[in-house]
């Protein structure tokens, strides 16, 4: 006789139903880890890559006209980021961010927000140019198409206002 028997104890065993909790709750750990693991944001240490301002990807030491004409074209999308005021009405053209793709994160106050459905800039013919469409009550597609003058440090251009088909000449200051 073993010894459990001859003191009356019964072995110590783990019953099935709680074995099987612990083997699903084990399951469900290892497959949170997992996830967690395949959808985590990228390493906050920045990689060799595309520039966060602009997207542009960094020239390569030995290439000084490669450098220089990046660093130039980096510059010129830079001075597109900032507050634009259109003065004949207050309204606010707020350039956030400029990639190397021709996109623009931008807002829009009159005063208050009016939600931006496009904004891209483009080099044409030399001259760099903004393109912003509004979508969004008494704005059912209204377009500004401006060119950015560095050394006058302004856009300027046309406003489309889609509800009365009309278009306008009009310029942005940067505020200061």
């Amino acid at each position: 006789m073993s010894k459990n028997k001859q003191s009356g104890q019964k072995p110590k065993t783990v019953s099935r139903p709680k074995r099987v909790g612990w083997i699903v709750t084990g399951v469900i750990v290892a497959g949170a880890v997992g996830l967690f693991f395949a959808f985590r944001p990228a390493s906050v240490t920045p990689a060799p890559g595309p520039d966060s301002i602009t997207g542009a990807a960094p020239a390569r030491s030995g290439d000084n006209t490669t450098a220089s004409a990046v660093q130039a074209e980096r510059a010129v999308q830079e001075r597109l980021v900032g507050r634009w005021l259109r003065p004949d009405g207050g309204y606010i053209l707020e350039i956030r961010r400029a990639t190397a793709a021709g996109k623009l994160e931008a807002g829009y106050f009159n005063p208050r927000p009016i939600r931006v459905a496009r904004a891209e800039w483009q080099r044409k013919d030399g001259r760099l140019q903004v393109f912003v469409e509004l979508r969004d009550e008494n704005y059912p597609g209204s377009t500004y198409t401006l060119e950015f003058s560095d050394t006058e440090d302004r856009l300027t251009g046309n406003y489309f206002q889609a509800v009365q088909r009309e278009n306008f000449a009009v310029e942005f200051v940067r505020q200061k």
